[in-house]
């Protein structure tokens, strides 16, 4: 019987996109000439607070456009993972929980009560908890991912870095658009958007999205088709600028998913228990990953409020706020001040035994309210002296509880529940000073205080059988920093070296057990980053960046096991005391001839315990409220990370009188995942490759393109996992599609 066991460098500075397309997202039309403009572009960010280009930015960071991000067709976090090296991003058991890693960084857990080592942030505000970053991303004007903790200018703590979304603005013209995409397994896709004053000091801007159809599943037995996506988004911004020093911006933003969700597959053969239906029966393997299947006990199903006939769906409504006022004081010091509301229900209903055996069927119900504040005060004018100092502060309360059927495998409904409360107050800072007009040194500190507590867990087993463990606080006290120095010998040459430590929260596991012990906290984790990196222009057209990496672990969170007398070995987050990761990461960037670019970028990273014992599942023995066990050690073992990463892109405009036509690839190589449930769930190694063709006119406000997505048919796996560990479970990637994309925009 298993409850709750989780089934389941440097330097790539710009995602250097192919030449902009004409999209509908674009608040102006993009001539074919600057399409089609040779050299090597730069990408303006603000990732260390201040508006500055990617090459000029002495951080390990890459940049992706919103026209390349609606290109490829982006709208979720999650699909960043073959657009950015280094980043790997694993949907627990196939659902909405995205368990996030940069250069190994990471944190495996399919509960949602846990910080992400990765910081997730959109227009400013903070997503503390991994499972609402899952909303719909549109209207983008750029997406910005820096590697290593980034605690001495950002709210939240992480070890592993930062992923921002920064939206598109309010346009000083009147301008709209619209973008569809049509495709295979209709597949349908469109965006819109309305922008413009609504007087000399007050600008609006409003776009929506909706996802449809794009199925590419069956059920094995039935036929039934699943898969389709139903998913709506909006959202809309005032600024109001009443002086010329002040700028007031209101967001508000709203959505829902009710899609069918991407079915589970049986990748190995599943012998059924057969509990109450009399005999164990054999489930074959589906040796087709567009076969899937589902069932729903009629008891089950009233409990989660469902139809004991509904396909595997989520039903999650997202909704919120925030308000940013930036006022120059002075001319050199800016106050800005960002408040931040947000609502997320998530009901999710999952099969992860993928069959009608009614063995291990899930339905989750969390709500997540999150409140955040963030004040800041920093220069404004580019000089020997620069600096930012804020303030952060964070309330966090969720209400959680999943259902667990193991009607037809163990004889009964499993209930759990909770609710968890995090409060967050930070303050935190950074400058940096010019030593010489070439040479420049760089500090920041934080502290953080968080209290995190864990409230009236209980799991049910049954209709009358309730364990409760009661209840539990942790929290943290922590200094954290960073000290660099930037080298700058000559125009187009920047050299710099990082030492940072950053910490990420530590927490609870509350998975399905009657163990007192399952939900003692583990501790916060440590991550000392040292980074030497460089970043060169080699005249207009070739830029080579690269960087290496060397983390020191502390504590690192390890989803593990731990011994109880009363009911043997349970999962549960450990600490492992130390381990380490180091690596590399290098990008070429050249445009040799008018019209043409290509960028290149490859990396590569390798992690190992250096003092780990954990406990050998096989050296279990005893019975009921004897259970024994010895430990292992595991120094020297690999950490289960992805070593290899490889990605490239090739775009070509060809100016056809009057028109312009561009041609488009890009192309991703992650190496095998390793699992650390054993080689069985293992990852393969992958290739995916993507092309685009577009036409528009040089001067016009119209795109008509053709676009393939995994057009080699790659076949590949995004997680593999088990619940209870005779159904072997895996979700596919999906398959080859192609379709259209329309755009008109004024």
């Amino acid at each position: 019987m298993r409850f709750g066991f989780l089934g389941g460098c440097a330097l790539v500075a710009i995602a250097a996109s192919a030449p902009q397309i004409a999209y509908a997202q674009q608040t102006s039309a993009a001539p074919a000439s600057e399409a089609a403009a040779s050299g090597v572009d730069d990408i303006v960010v603000t990732a260390q607070r201040r508006v500055d280009t990617v090459q000029n930015t002495a951080i390990a960071l890459t940049a992706i456009t919103g026209d390349e991000l609606a290109r490829r067709g982006l709208t979720n976090v999650n699909q960043l993972q073959d657009t950015v090296p280094s980043l790997e991003v694993v949907p627990a058991f196939g659902g909405g929980q995205p368990q996030f890693r940069l250069r190994g960084v990471g944190f495996d857990d399919y509960a949602t009560n846990n910080a992400s080592t990765v910081g997730v942030y959109v227009d400013d505000v903070a997503y503390p908890v991994p499972v609402t970053t899952q909303s719909a991303l549109f209207d983008i004007e750029r997406v910005e991912v820096l590697r290593g903790p980034q605690g001495t200018l950002y709210g939240r703590n992480t070890t592993g870095g930062a992923i921002n979304f920064i939206s598109r603005k309010p346009t000083a013209q009147l301008s709209a658009g619209v973008n569809l995409e049509y495709g295979r397994y209709d597949q349908f896709k469109g965006e819109a958007f309305v922008s413009g004053p609504l007087s000399d000091t007050l600008r609006f801007r409003v776009a929506a999205i909706t996802e449809q159809g794009g199925g590419f599943q069956t059920n094995r037995t039935t036929g039934q088709s699943l898969g389709d996506a139903n998913r709506v988004s909006a959202k809309g911004t005032l600024e109001w600028k009443p002086s010329a020093t002040a700028t007031i911006s209101l967001n508000v933003h709203g959505g829902y998913d009710k899609s069918q969700l991407t079915g589970l597959y049986l990748f190995k053969d599943f012998t059924t228990h057969g509990y109450g239906l009399g005999t164990p029966g054999l489930i074959p393997a589906d040796t087709d990953t567009t076969k899937t299947g589902w069932g729903f006990s009629p008891t089950f199903a009233a409990l989660a409020g469902v139809s004991s006939s509904a396909r595997p769906l989520r039903n999650n409504v997202g909704q919120g706020g925030s308000l940013n006022a930036a006022i120059d004081l002075t001319d050199n010091v800016r106050l800005t001040s960002i408040s931040a509301y947000d609502y997320y229900r998530r009901r999710e209903l999952q099969s992860w035994d993928a069959s009608n055996a009614n063995e291990s069927e899930l339905f989750w119900k969390s709500d997540v309210y999150v409140f955040s504040q963030e004040v800041r005060l920093s220069s404004t004018q580019k000089s020997a002296l620069n600096w930012v100092a804020g303030a952060y502060y964070s309330n966090q309360v969720q209400h959680e509880g999943f259902l667990s059927d193991f009607t037809n495998s163990l004889g009964f409904i499993v209930d759990t529940h909770y609710r968890q409360k995090v409060q967050s107050i930070s303050g935190f800072g950074q400058v940096s000073y010019d030593v010489t007009p070439k040479l420049t040194l760089v500090g920041g500190l934080r502290y953080e205080h968080e209290t995190r507590k864990l409230r009236d867990f209980g799991t049910s087993i049954g209709p009358v059988t309730t364990f409760t463990n009661g209840n539990r606080d942790t929290g943290l006290d922590e200094v954290s920093g960073k000290a660099g120095l930037e080298f700058r010998p000559q125009k187009g040459l920047l050299l710099y070296a990082n030492v940072s430590r950053g910490v990420k929260s530590g927490g609870f596991t509350v998975y399905n057990s009657p163990n007192s012990n399952q939900i003692d906290p583990f501790k916060p984790e440590v991550l000392y980053a040292y980074e030497v990196g460089v970043k060169a222009d080699i005249g207009p057209k070739l830029r080579i960046d690269a960087s290496a990496f060397y983390y020191d672990y502390r504590d690192q969170q390890v989803l593990g096991t731990v011994l109880s007398q009363q009911s043997g070995l349970i999962g549960r987050i450990t600490n492992a005391p130390k381990s380490k990761i180091w690596g590399g990461e290098v990008e070429v960037v050249l445009a040799p001839v008018q019209g043409l670019k290509i960028t290149q970028s490859v990396g590569y990273k390798y992690g190992e315990y250096s003092k780990y014992e954990a406990i050998d599942p096989t050296s279990l023995a005893g019975s009921i409220g004897n259970f024994t066990a010895t430990t292992i050690d595991q120094a020297g073992k690999a950490l289960p990370i992805a070593r290899w990463s490889y990605q490239g892109s090739v775009a070509y405009t060809v100016p056809l009188g009057g028109y312009a036509l561009e041609a488009a690839g890009d192309y991703a190589f992650r190496d095998k995942l390793p699992s650390f449930l054993g080689a069985t769930y293992d990852l393969d190694k992958r290739w995916i490759a993507n092309a685009t063709l577009t036409l528009r006119p040089e001067q016009g406000n119209w795109s008509i393109g053709l676009y393939g997505r995994n057009i080699f048919n790659e076949k590949y796996d995004l997680v593999r996992n088990y619940f209870l560990p005779n159904a072997k479970v895996a979700q596919p990637g999906r398959p080859a599609t192609y379709g259209v994309q329309l755009g008109y925009h004024f």
